[in-house]
């Protein structure tokens, strides 16, 4: 068994490679081919290699390489790798374990109550003394398709992390200003229905992404189901808030939050799970330096997913 997982992750890995490097070449094609059409300077970053781009462009059929990396830029349609990570994606529900770091806090346990009750179909554990190895392979076992950690800080939610089975991506984010539906007075009971989802303003491919990561954590909701979740892009923090409506005859809509609510921030995205996290490459990485520009928007702006692991 761990052989078989080890073979499949490593095949994973070597597809993700593959569709990164024909990506790249198919964006180079695309510029060149803009260029002459327009007639204007090549880019300097294409004069050595234009010659060799632009024979290839003008031979090549529609094989199995540019069918790959055209369903690279199509989100997925022609079979690329996110067929590996979220192959049964609106055909099975998702399955979510949710835990806390070890000797938690009486309001993380709390707060991991009421994310519970945001993930259909989540279950919460116990972490007690269990290595995050044998969590992870007792998940593989069990078909659960994410794993949610949450860390804290004194009493006060900080850590994010969502890990998706069997073979990633782990994402990590920050998380601040939370309002638990504990500190609520008089809030009432929470709708277990499937909710709805609304993403604002992720408009870039790490963007994109990160809205696939927290999409897939849901199931798909039935139409007549009266329950909300946003999650909101303002400066690269993610809002999310947690509403019910209400239908009136005049047509009027009468919304109510009944909580959570809190702000993510993304600041690493790795390409494995955590019980082989050491190994695993960095798809995305927060670096100090780019805070150096107050302009750059990475979930909102076209110049976000400009890296790779240099490791």
């Amino acid at each position: 068994m761990i052989r078989r997982q080890a073979r499949l992750r490593r095949e994973y890995l070597y597809r993700k490679s593959i569709e990164g490097k024909l990506k790249t070449i198919q964006e180079k094609k695309d510029k060149l081919k803009k260029s002459l059409e327009e007639n204007v300077p090549i880019h300097p970053d294409l004069r050595k290699t234009a010659l060799h781009l632009q024979r290839k462009a003008e031979w090549e059929d529609a094989g199995p390489e540019l069918a790959m990396a055209m369903g690279t830029e199509m989100g997925g349609a022609l079979g690329d790798s996110k067929d590996d990570e979220y192959r049964w994606a609106g055909v099975e529900d998702p399955k979510i374990v949710i835990t806390t770091s070890r000797d938690p806090s009486a309001r993380l346990k709390m707060f991991v109550k009421e994310l519970r009750l945001i993930f259909p179909n989540a279950q919460r554990m116990n972490r007690g003394n269990y290595e995050m190895k044998k969590l992870i392979h007792a998940c593989r076992a069990n078909d659960v398709t994410d794993f949610i950690i949450v860390h804290e800080h004194r009493g006060v939610p900080d850590t994010l992390i969502i890990c998706h089975l069997p073979h990633g991506p782990t994402a990590y984010f920050t998380m601040s200003g939370v309002v638990m539906r504990h500190d609520i007075p008089d809030i009432g009971t929470m709708s277990e229905e499937y909710p709805h989802l609304v993403f604002h303003n992720f408009k870039t491919k790490l963007g994109m992404r990160t809205m696939d990561i927290l999409k897939y954590l849901f199931p798909v909701p039935k139409k007549e189901s009266k329950r909300v979740m946003t999650f909101a892009n303002h400066d690269d923090y993610i809002f999310f808030r947690h509403h019910t409506y209400r239908e009136e005859k005049g047509k009027n809509v009468e919304m109510t939050e009944v909580g959570p609510r809190f702000l993510l921030k993304l600041y690493d995205i790795k390409l494995g799970t955590l019980d082989s996290i050491a190994a695993a490459d960095t798809e995305w990485a927060l670096r100090p330096y780019m805070n150096t520009s107050h302009k750059r928007r990475f979930l909102s702006d076209e110049d976000g997913w400009n890296q790779k692991d240099d490791q």
